[in-house]
């Protein structure tokens, strides 16, 4: 049991932050640990270590983690690099708290706590996670010696989401909050993207769908998470692909699983999802904001771009900075040295740049009063030229516009316009799905390295359209929102569409020596952004409406933002395609009101086709 309880800490929570532990004798020499049950408003009481430092010549401000994977677990005088050393040996009293429902705490677990605007302290059942930090904080300030009245918050993936969820009526100590890969946005982040299900994510539901039976330090869902791992398969593609339907998940799998039901009573953004969305809460800000995300991170790519905007459009004069890297889920938080994603290398020692002079200075500055480190506005890395880049507003304002056109033969077209007119087109088939990888990959919580995968396994199959440009003869960086309008119909009723922009690189690029022999960087395409969007979607995600057949409908994709640089001697891609198997499900292309519950009789091939009128806009999206 603690070896699964370390591998979900592990792949969930710091992403494998196991090489970046601090120093446990170094804790032990310098902190005194103490445990506190912290009362909330309506009774609840929180589990919660603080380590506090020895030296009592100063005092320290707070810096805390609230956490729903086991608090406990950084109960041995280890953080798992999660804050980093240097925060460590900065010396701050530091706050590990199971979040209710969860473990060591009392009160009973929701995913994505629903916020309650105005904190009435008075009114003891307007409970949220707004309401438990500030009472977290009221109660260490007046309990714990040696404090200097400030505070601040920090985590990865969900407890990155504790710490937006923070903002909204902070309490006036919180000075400083640091969401990192935060989850914003459960219907488009994680577990949905534009409203496809990532039946790839499968696996993880026993973690957030069964209550605990009471106060524990171990895994209670252990059993459950089993049925799916006891005899894991080596191909994940072929074991969905033979499970069938959503709804066998819910028979052999997920039968008592509550979070799971959720998702089959609420295919669609209802109330239920919305009201869980932290976004619309994320108004007149006062604690300095610093957001850190990673631009290959498979499962929070969304939560810190639209957290940043959100802050952005609700109090501009807010303390807001945003963070992108070259990491995958949580990268920055542990250094490899050289730092590769999947087969690219994008350099040295990156996550301790982050570590020491961004994530460092920010916390001392509001926490310590420490010097301004001026951080600025936007500290993003080009994937491309592999540097970093400083920005006083994103999306950029200064750069270009850059529309792609889909042109005859697979030509792709930058700035001109094609015929109009032109048809491409393919059939789908949900029983041969597109695979999401050119590799082979078992069961998994939730993969990664595709983010950046060679895409020529796609590239070469018929059910997938692509477009590429000429060599470019300069540099060209795409910097901003993108946004894909296709012009599409089809003979069926319903389709996903996935469009995924991709670096071509040149046909004499060196290998590079840390890949496997049989990685080929001649001629590799790189993925560097991608979307998959469910069509029925198009008009509204909260009523869903069926496609007539062969009636071109304009379908908007938006993907994630970007920073790259298409290298000279290189080439832009554009694939479109319908299946994405089984990072996402599979769409039947006959519509039927909930997915979830579709029958296999229900899943039919579609010709799908794109029109020369669709375009590709990158750039700063009005």
């Amino acid at each position: 049991m603690k070896k699964l309880h370390l591998l979900l800490f592990l792949l969930s929570l710091t992403a494998f932050a196991q090489g970046q532990n601090a120093d446990s004798l170094y804790m032990r020499q310098n902190y005194e640990k103490f445990e506190y049950n912290i009362p909330m408003r309506d009774g609840v009481k929180l589990f919660t270590i603080a380590y506090v430092p020895k030296d009592k010549s100063k005092t320290y401000p707070f810096l805390m983690n609230r956490t729903c994977y086991n608090a406990s677990g950084y109960g041995n005088y280890n953080t798992y690099g999660h804050p980093s050393n240097y925060l460590v040996q900065d010396k701050y009293i530091l706050v590990f708290q199971d979040v209710r429902g969860r473990y060591m705490s009392e009160g009973v677990f929701d995913n994505m706590t629903p916020n309650i605007p105005g904190n009435d302290k008075k009114n003891k059942k307007a409970i949220d996670e707004s309401s438990d930090t500030y009472d977290t904080i009221d109660w260490l300030l007046k309990n714990v010696k040696g404090n200097n009245g400030k505070a601040g918050i920090y985590g990865i993936s969900y407890p990155g989401f504790y710490s937006a969820a923070a903002l909204p009526d902070a309490h006036p100590a919180l000075k400083a909050v640091s969401p990192q890969a935060p989850v914003s946005d459960f219907f488009f982040d994680d577990f949905h993207h534009m409203g496809a299900y990532l039946e790839s994510y499968t696996p993880a539901f026993p973690v957030f769908g069964i209550q605990k039976p009471g106060l524990t330090k171990d895994d209670w869902f252990e059993g459950a998470l089993m049925r799916m791992f006891a005899n894991a398969p080596h191909d994940a593609y072929d074991f969905y692909l033979r499970l069938g339907p959503l709804k066998n998940i819910t028979e052999k799998y997920h039968y008592d699983n509550f979070f799971w039901q959720q998702f089959v009573e609420h295919p669609n953004y209802d109330e239920f999802w919305q009201k869980r969305s932290i976004l619309p809460h994320l108004k007149n800000i006062t604690p300095a904001v610093m957001t850190v995300g990673g631009w290959f991170d498979a499962e929070d790519l969304y939560g810190p771009l639209n957290i940043y905007k959100a802050i952005e459009r609700s109090t501009p004069k807010a303390r807001n900075t945003i963070v992108m890297g070259p990491w995958s889920h949580g990268g920055w938080a542990h250094e490899e040295g050289k730092l590769t994603h999947n087969h690219i290398y994008f350099g040295d020692s990156i996550s301790t740049f982050y570590q020491k002079e961004i994530e460092r200075k920010f916390f001392a500055h509001y926490l310590k009063d420490g010097a301004n480190p001026n951080l600025p506005e936007a500290y993003l890395y080009d994937t491309g030229k592999k540097e970093w880049k400083t920005f006083d507003v994103w999306p950029p304002k200064a750069t270009a516009n850059t529309q792609l056109y889909f042109g005859e033969k697979g030509k792709l077209a930058i700035n001109k316009p094609q015929n109009g007119k032109a048809v491409f087109e393919y059939l789908s088939d949900p029983a041969k799905p597109v695979p999401y990888t050119s590799q082979i990959e078992g069961l998994t919580f939730t993969p990664r390295n595709f983010m950046s995968d060679d895409q020529r396994n796609a590239s070469r199959r018929p059910d997938v359209l692509t477009f590429e440009s000429e060599l470019l003869t300069d540099d060209m960086t795409l910097a901003g929102e993108i946004l894909a309008k296709l012009d599409v119909s089809m003979t069926g009723t319903d389709a996903d569409f996935i469009v995924k922009l991709i670096d071509v690189y040149p046909d004499n690029e060196p290998n590079y020596e840390g890949n496997p022999k049989n990685i080929v960087m001649g001629n590799y395409q790189q993925l560097v952004r991608s979307e998959v969007f469910r069509g029925r979607f198009r008009n509204s995600f909260e009523k869903p409406e069926p496609f007539v057949p062969n009636q071109v409908t304009r379908v908007n994709v938006p993907l994630q933002d970007i920073l790259h640089t298409f290298k000279k001697g290189h080439r832009i891609m554009i694939q479109v395609h319908s299946t994405w198997f089984p990072y996402i499900d599979r769409n039947p292309q006959k519509y039927v009101d909930n997915i979830y519950k579709a029958n296999e009789e229900d899943f039919i091939r579609s010709t799908i086709r794109v029109y020369g009128s669709s375009v590709i806009e990158i750039g700063k999206r009005n």
